[in-house]
């Protein structure tokens, strides 16, 4: 049973008549006292609560009524019904424990699909209390889901994976936090592959490398003649992605300008192409990474606080490679099992002093780093068994002398990438961390330093 709290006679009536055409049995309460009394009586399956029962609208009512709830049914999910103008109130509420909110006047399909994406996410949940008392191990997971690529027998990584497992069959929005070279792409496609949207598009978007300019046109596209180089019609990734999955990539790096954009869309599920004034509804899942700390952010005043909770109702953190040291013998072998065939040599192979060599380094890159060094190796070391000495000899170095300005290293002492990354991390402190100027020093969009500073592991500040 679904429990209605609203003091608005035909909302009450209204969502009533629409939960029980979905198969939903419901009942509507008009205030707080009936609420508890309901609720202690028979606790329902889920809530839908309304923030303001008294004339102020200020919604502490609501808020009070949340906590007196979480504290007399915690397993109870609640979804807060509230206007558009009160998200921050909305916030507050997922703060004191609400799963999701919805905004007035709101589209009864997407209503519908966040109820059962909250159910779905509950059972899932009460099912892994029960399952989870043998843990499970690797391979029982790989005959449930589909993880191909994903390579590790780590106790965080089998955590991170079974969370997966429980949220790929709902519509949840996930946040895969995680450093650089984690691996949150291969992540947040393991949550597609085995979602009910397998069949339907995987769109990936690096929201680092899209200016605050540039958000509109490249999301939600453009019509001929919508702006001065709008020369053709340009479809957008949302609607690339409609009945799929989006995947927003480096969503930390997002401008406060567009992150407002992108709460609107992904709150209302419409959005309108530039130079075409008639909305379209969106059907779509929505999955964020980001390797920055977004609750910090929220609190330097960088990062929408709405828009925090609108993309975080599943949180996913992947562990750093030095974090699951066991798994880079397994991730050694796994890359030179394909290296063995991409350059047709069948008698390639890894050492176990190699191998435990490898344990001990620190791989600041994480996956990335080692995927790379073990591709170094390969190729430069000619041998069919790679030793210590092969890796180490081809591990990212700084150079041996630190070239004064003006001064080009010594041939052999720096690679192309590292003398990169070296320009970079100059410009950087050169120009006080600031991005534009960096971008424009090097000759470079500021979308293509992004990419550079995920390749070299460079982290930064905007």
């Amino acid at each position: 049973m679904i429990l209605i709290i609203d003091d608005d006679l035909a909302i009450r009536t209204s969502l009533k008549l629409l939960l029980k055409q979905a198969g939903y049995p419901a009942q509507a309460v008009a205030g707080p006292a009936e609420a508890l009394a309901a609720v202690r009586e028979t606790p329902p399956r889920l809530m839908l609560m309304d923030m303001n029962y008294s004339l102020d609208t200020t919604g502490a009512d609501g808020l009070a009524l949340l906590r007196q709830m979480k504290a007399l049914a915690p397993q109870v999910p609640v979804i807060l019904i509230t206007g558009w103008g009160s998200i921050a109130l909305a916030v507050e509420g997922m703060k004191a424990g609400a799963a999701e909110f919805i905004t007035k006047p709101w589209h009864n399909e997407a209503l519908l699909q966040t109820i059962r994406t909250v159910l779905a996410v509950q059972e899932s949940a009460a099912e892994s209390d029960f399952a989870e008392a043998p843990a499970r191990q690797r391979r029982q997971l790989d005959q449930q889901f589909a993880f191909r690529d994903i390579i590790g027998q780590d106790a965080q990584l089998l955590h991170v994976l079974r969370q997966v497992g429980q949220v790929a069959a709902t519509d949840a929005a996930v946040l895969i936090e995680g450093e650089s070279g984690t691996g949150k792409e291969l992540i947040a496609e393991a949550i597609h592959r085995n979602s009910q949207r397998r069949n339907q598009p995987f769109v990936k978007v690096n929201l680092g490398g899209i200016s605050s300019s540039l958000f509109e046109s490249e999301m939600f596209g453009h019509r001929r003649g919508a702006f001065t180089d709008a020369k053709t019609d340009r479809v957008g990734r949302f609607e690339l992605a409609n009945g799929g999955t989006i995947f927003l990539d480096e969503i930390g790096e997002l401008e406060l300008a567009s992150q407002v954009k992108l709460l609107r869309v992904l709150q209302d599920r419409t959005y309108e192409v530039l130079g075409d004034s008639k909305p379209r509804r969106l059907d779509i899942r929505v999955i964020a990474a980001t390797n920055r700390n977004l609750a910090e952010m929220v609190q330097q005043g960088r990062f929408r606080e709405d828009l925090f909770y609108r993309i975080n109702l599943i949180s996913v953190r992947l562990p750093a490679l030095r974090e699951r040291a066991a798994d880079i013998p397994l991730l050694t072998q796994h890359f030179v099992d394909k290296l063995r065939a991409t350059y047709q040599r069948p008698a390639l192979n890894v050492s176990t002093r190699a191998l435990h060599w490898l344990r001990e380094q620190a791989l600041p890159g994480n996956i990335r780093e080692l995927k790379n060094l073990v591709e170094r190796a390969v190729l430069v070391s000619g041998k069919e068994e790679l030793g210590p000495d092969d890796f180490q000899a081809n591990a990212q170095r700084l150079p041996a002398h630190q070239p004064q300005p003006g001064e080009l290293p010594t041939p052999g002492t720096m690679t192309l990438d590292e003398l990169e990354a070296q320009m970079i991390r100059q410009s950087l402190t050169h120009y006080e961390g600031n991005i534009s100027r960096v971008a424009k020093a090097l000759g470079l969009s500021r979308g293509a330093l992004y990419r550079r500073f995920e390749k070299h592991g460079i982290p930064y500040d905007e």
